[in-house]
């Protein structure tokens, strides 16, 4: 029973470690107080725009009035023609959501009254100052089944202090004699209606706005990028964090990465508007995604090597150090497959991105009837710096390569000095290896955006495991 209940409590924790490790996120989005409060202006924009669409239904009702007597009252063509909010602030509430207060706002109504008394009838026009009004609202952060964040009001109060009725007309005089009933009732009625419609623009705009912010991102015809919710976004007492995924993944062939992320130690750094940290896995998976696609395949002939670069590809330059290429294949075009054995695997630490990966070089002469002679095949290694940066919403890089180091792997022309053809491989990977890889890199990988947003005032770090951007956001609204 022992051995048995041990066994249980290893396995439960093993559980644990898996699930702990399964949701770390592989890329992390952080949200400052400063872009909080930038979405927070152009949301109020959206909202007083939504509250100015306010509709009240009619009123009606009975009042006994002194020395007059019984008083049958009805206020229609209610119209809001203003509705602003002057001072609102946002802040982020751990294990909730953020919170929206609004103070001081205002708002001017008008309509139609009419009144009827004894034999007496009259009707005119009026109009109602509502001031000192507060709002305040409670939006829950979560996420749906694709990984999508969601967005809704889970409380919302609506307070105002001061209300006044204006009425014009023949017996305007009479309404304001029971003008407080009339301001009571309009009250309640805008409370009621103001937190109706805040519910309404969260549920029509903004839950609708933040579902643009893409799940997944088709880069090529080879790969994707999965950008979907490991869990609902976290607020803190100074940022909104939303961890993702993070995972490149090949279109023809998706299946289980395997190795895991690592925890990401987040700087406390609020300088910019929002920050993205794109761990090393992000990175990692990439290569493997790549890699199993079969992309990482290159293939040299003397047609792609650049003309000024002075370079023949044929048995004739390789004979120099290799002599028996010129007897068994003389004067014959050459040609080399660059393939990467196994998906290239990154470090990242504060001194930048670095790695060494391991390409198989196979040379090839070309005879006369196209086919393919295999001559030998060479291991290439070398020390690759990456350089990253951000442009048009997109990660951007280049690679730099430092000296190559050579290893004979196969030979079908007998042994020789691998190090001799140094120079070489050299001239090759340099004029036409690399710049293909930064010409792709140069295309970028797409960040997660919301629709219309640019960045700008881009800041690069590098951290123990993951790549640190910062930026200032721009929304651009429609037409």
């Amino acid at each position: 029973m022992g051995v048995q209940s041990l066994a249980a409590a290893c396995g439960a924790l093993a559980l644990c470690l898996a699930l702990t490790t399964a949701t770390n996120p592989g890329f992390v989005v952080r949200i400052t107080q400063a872009g909080l409060d930038y979405a927070h202006q152009q949301g109020i924009v959206i909202l007083e725009k939504e509250l100015a669409q306010l509709k009240l239904s009619d009123i009606s009702g009975d009042s006994r009035v002194l020395h007059v007597g019984k008083v049958h009252y009805e206020l229609s063509r209610l119209r809001l023609r203003d509705f602003h909010l002057p001072y609102s602030r946002i802040t982020p509430v751990s294990n909730v959501g953020l919170q929206v207060s609004i103070s001081n706002a205002f708002a001017e109504l008008d309509g139609d009254w009419r009144v009827k008394f004894l034999f007496v009838r009259d009707h005119g026009s009026f109009n109602l100052k509502v001031e000192n009004i507060y709002i305040k609202i409670t939006l829950r952060l979560g996420s749906d089944t694709s990984g999508k964040p969601t967005i809704s009001t889970s409380d919302c109060s609506a307070r105002i202090s001061k209300v006044q009725a204006l009425f014009s007309g023949k017996f305007g005089w009479l309404y304001n004699l029971f003008h407080k009933r009339v301001e009571s009732k309009l009250r309640d009625r805008l409370e009621h209606k103001v937190c109706d419609n805040v519910a309404k623009a969260v549920d029509n705009e903004l839950q609708t706005y933040i579902q643009t912010l893409p799940v997944t991102a088709r880069i090529d015809d080879k790969t994707g990028i999965d950008y979907s919710l490991v869990a609902p976004p976290r607020a803190t007492a100074q940022s909104l964090d939303a961890d993702l995924k993070g995972e490149f993944y090949s279109l023809g062939h998706r299946s289980t990465v395997p190795f895991s992320p690592l925890p990401l130690a987040f700087p406390s750094d609020h300088d910019r508007m929002v920050y993205f940290g794109a761990s090393s896995y992000f990175f990692n998976t990439a290569g493997l995604a790549y890699h199993k696609a079969g992309a990482l395949v290159f293939e040299i002939t003397e047609a792609v090597i650049p003309k000024d670069v002075g370079f023949r590809l044929d048995t004739s330059v390789f004979s120099a150090f290799i002599p028996q290429l010129e007897e068994m294949y003389p004067n014959t075009s050459m040609k080399f497959r660059l393939s990467a054995p196994t998906a290239p695997f990154l470090t990242i630490g504060p001194e930048g991105i670095s790695f060494q990966p391991v390409v198989d070089a196979q040379a090839y002469a070309i005879l006369p009837n196209s086919s393919l002679a295999p001559l030998f095949l060479l291991s290439l290694t070398g020390n690759v710096t990456a350089v990253i940066n951000v442009r048009s919403g997109r990660i951007v890089g280049s690679l730099d390569v430092g000296r190559i180091r050579l290893s004979l792997k196969d030979s079908a022309v007998g042994t020789f000095q691998v190090r001799m053809l140094q120079s070489l491989m050299n001239i090759l990977t340099s004029s036409t290896l690399l710049p293909r890889l930064n010409a792709r890199l140069d295309e970028g990988f797409p960040l997660p955006l919301l629709d219309r947003i640019q960045l700008s005032n881009i800041l690069v770090k590098f951290h123990q495991n993951f790549l640190l951007l910062g930026a200032d956001v721009h929304f651009q609204p429609r037409g």
